[in-house]
């Protein structure tokens, strides 16, 4: 069977949106892709992205999506989307 992860993708201060694989126990950065966009990626700008990475998500999986703020401790701060699905690597593709 083989190893999953959690994918995140998350909108930055300057409107975009960043993907990115979290792996844990490595000091080798995160696989990561930036979507040159302000709006959300579509499904399948998330695929090909996923693709890009060496990803795919796990069978079965769904996107859960969570607000937070850039500032954590301002309740005025701006919105932060994030959202999280489980992935894993793509069938010959070492990660």
């Amino acid at each position: 069977m083989a190893e999953t992860f959690t994918a995140q993708m998350s909108n930055v201060p300057d409107g975009t949106w960043r993907l990115y694989v979290v792996r844990y126990n490595t000091t080798a950065p995160w696989p990561e892709y930036r979507f040159e966009q302000t709006q959300p990626p579509t499904f399948t700008d998330r695929i090909e992205a996923f693709n890009l990475l060496g990803f795919e998500p796990v069978p079965g999986a769904g996107w859960t999506w969570v607000e937070d703020r850039q500032d954590p401790d301002d309740a005025a701060s701006p919105v932060v989307l994030i959202a999280a699905i489980r992935v894993r690597s793509c069938s010959g593709v070492v990660a």
